[in-house]
């Protein structure tokens, strides 16, 4: 057959299989080459290794061998995670030698599940920041207009599928970092229930609040790498294992979101947001009540102090992560990191120990939220992506992680899928959340959603050859 390319397979599921591994990793490495140079959304590429495993993959095919659920799919690995032989630098200077021995228990379950990583992607350095402006690595650009930033920290993962050079990706996922840049970039992302998915072999950033997320260009493939990443890790001693029945008990059998009741939020989520996500997010409820949903608006009183109280655990977390670099060398961090690192410094002990109070009381009232609906809608982000251009990280960080801190906060999965351009052609996410361990909820809402919208098959206007920075 004539070789497809991979934006074909992307959208066309029965396509990949018909392709094999090999071809879907050759296309993922051309498109790479084709335009990878505009927006530098990864930090090392494995293209023998990764033909190398297609084969292998395509050679147990022909021997009629059972192959995993993601059989020849290439995936990109954000940069925090480790692949073995691979470095994991976390867009650090600190660990620019870093080659871990032994994959991430993630990574291990991508392999099993035969997918083939293609590289490591870009990302804010240290995972602290949402504008992928790394000093050490370059920014990362976004695929919709490279003067303008793709969200962070998993920025690398957000514009490499958003320029159709991977089926899927990995991010991490502390107050927004999945979400951010899958709104950005006009792709899917899932910040899954804390502790679902195991964080073992990721540099942290904030451990009681660190997510590994699954992310791919529509929610039927988030769906899919989610289904074989999640699960305990009994050696991840921040994994918890899931209620009885967990997701598949709440959503077995079912499809589609007739007799839901999604809330549309209101209140502090919908002030100061840029007007055309506002019209979109406001689209995206219609058309779930056109779906058969029962549409509500809801106020979610405290989410502003929510937001706060996650900043100081933020901050407090991250400085014991670093506190021995950043007194030894704090010269080696990007001065933006370096910044918000030392603002940890004024975050003491007691103010600790009351923000951890604080988030178990908003947990609970989130828990008391969702006995009276099944989803809340919001935008991701309350505006498009920002320029790269005087876009200083610790504001720009305050502002797009306004609508994504109260969930990371309060442990609760969340997903963001695109609903709409604004004017300049920048795509708007729209947010999904739900209660702890009914991420298939999600998942199956935005599915639903995308199977009567085509926001997400809509591709940048990259151009083969065109230089950084140009539309």
């Amino acid at each position: 057959m004539e070789k497809a390319s991979l934006s074909e397979l992307i959208d066309e599921p029965q396509a990949r299989a018909e392709a094999g591994a090999e071809a879907m990793t050759e296309a993922a490495l051309a498109r790479l080459a084709d335009v990878g140079g505009q927006i530098n959304a990864f930090i090392s590429v494995r293209a023998e290794e990764a033909l190398a495993e297609a084969r292998e993959i395509d050679a147990r095919r022909e021997r009629g061998e059972p192959l995993g659920a993601l059989a020849g799919l290439p995936i990109a690995v954000k940069d925090n995670i480790d692949v073995a032989g691979c470095p994991a630098t976390a867009g650090s200077s600190f660990l620019a030698d870093r080659v871990p021995d032994a994959d991430a228990e993630v990574v291990r379950r991508l392999r099993a599940a035969d997918a083939v990583v293609i590289g490591k992607t870009g990302l804010h350095e240290l995972a602290y920041g949402v504008t992928s402006n790394n000093p050490h690595y370059g920014p990362v650009r976004n695929p919709w207009d490279t003067t303008r930033i793709p969200g962070g920290s998993s920025g690398g993962s957000g514009a490499a599928l958003g320029a159709d050079i991977c089926v899927l990706a990995l991010g991490t996922d502390t107050g927004g970092s999945v979400r951010i840049p899958a709104a950005l970039n006009g792709v899917c992302g899932l910040r899954p229930t804390y502790g679902s998915i195991s964080t073992r072999g990721t540099v942290p950033v904030c451990a009681s609040l660190d997510t590994v997320g699954p992310m791919a260009r529509s929610m039927r493939d988030v769906a899919l790498l989610h289904r074989v990443i999640r699960g305990y890790d009994r050696a991840d001693p921040w994994a918890m294992q899931a209620p009885c029945g967990g997701d598949d008990g709440a959503t077995a059998g079912r499809d589609g979101v007739a007799g839901l009741r999604i809330a549309l939020a209101s209140g502090f989520f919908a002030e100061e947001v840029q007007p055309e996500v506002s019209r979109c997010v406001r689209t995206a409820a219609e058309q779930f009540a056109a779906l058969g949903a029962e549409v509500s608006e809801r106020e979610i009183p405290g989410a502003q102090e929510a937001v706060s109280i996650t900043n100081r655990l933020v901050l407090a977390d991250a400085l014991s992560v670093h506190a021995e670099r950043l007194e030894r060398d704090p010269d080696g961090f990007g001065e933006d990191v370096r910044r918000r690192l030392e603002l940890g410094r004024e975050v003491s002990g007691v103010d600790v120990m009351r923000a951890i109070a604080a988030m178990r009381g908003w947990h609970a009232r989130m828990l008391e939220h969702f006995e009276q609906i099944d989803l809340l809608l919001l935008p991701s982000t309350l505006t498009t992506a920002p320029p790269i251009e005087g876009s200083e990280m610790i504001s720009t960080t305050a502002l797009l992680t306004r609508f994504t801190y109260p969930w990371s906060l309060a442990w609760l999965p969340g997903g963001s899928i695109p609903c709409g351009f604004d004017d300049r052609g920048l795509p708007i996410g729209l947010q999904l959340v739900a209660a702890p361990w009914r991420d298939e909820l999600i998942l199956r809402a935005g599915e639903a959603y995308q199977r009567v919208t085509d926001w997400h098959l809509r591709r940048p206007p990259l151009r083969r050859g065109a230089q950084a920075g140009a539309r």
